[in-house]
């Protein structure tokens, strides 16, 4: 893996979600339908609100700063994707994740961008160590960070890319904290949980 300790958590092995997962729900919110897409978009989020209330309250706080139209949907559409990812593969193993728990994330992510920036001669960053950890959550994202940015080139309207680092880092969290809310299934032995 990495050379030095990181201040991020590994993600146990019973909460790594599988690129399938994460491939179907993006076809199925990049419906033909934009209406019925926003509809799917909407009632998710609202599930979303009612299973992760302080959850939810991080990313409304986020995707409320002044953020160009593109980075704003970005966030939207991220934020409940991968929520939908954690609850379709996990269900009721997914814990309710705590305000102490975003907190302690946000912390962790902030450290570890900051160990990253004195160490710069390591061959990773960020990105790469939640990649380890999370890989087809953060294929997906990376994926769909790539479009918003593609988008913008040529447009009269460039995508702000700090308001898309703003969104992805919110993401980091989002993503990083269900990881630790996922419950290992009943019968699983300590070690085999990491593996």
């Amino acid at each position: 893996m990495w050379v030095r300790a990181a201040a991020i958590r590994p993600v146990p092995g019973y909460a790594v979600i599988d690129s399938e997962v994460m491939s179907r729900i993006g076809e199925e919110l990049a419906g033909e339908d934009a209406d019925a897409t926003k509809g799917d978009l909407d009632r998710a989020f609202a599930r979303f609100e009612e299973s992760q209330g302080p959850l939810s309250d991080f990313m409304t706080e986020v995707l409320a700063q002044p953020f160009d139209q593109e980075a704003l949907a970005l966030g939207y559409f991220l934020a409940i994707a991968v929520w939908l990812g954690f609850d379709r593969a996990f269900g009721r193993r997914l814990g309710r994740v705590t305000e102490d728990a975003i907190r302690a994330t946000q912390e962790a992510v902030a450290l570890e961008e900051e160990l990253r920036a004195a160490h710069g001669e390591e061959p990773l960053d960020l990105d790469d160590v939640v990649a380890i950890e999370q890989p087809g959550v953060m294929r997906f994202v990376n994926e769909h960070v790539d479009v918003a940015l593609e988008i913008g080139d040529g447009h009269a309207s460039e995508v702000d890319v700090d308001d898309v680092h703003a969104v992805y880092r919110a993401i980091v969290v989002l993503t990083l904290a269900l990881s630790h809310a996922v419950e290992p299934e009943k019968g699983v032995r300590p070690r085999e949980m990491m593996a």
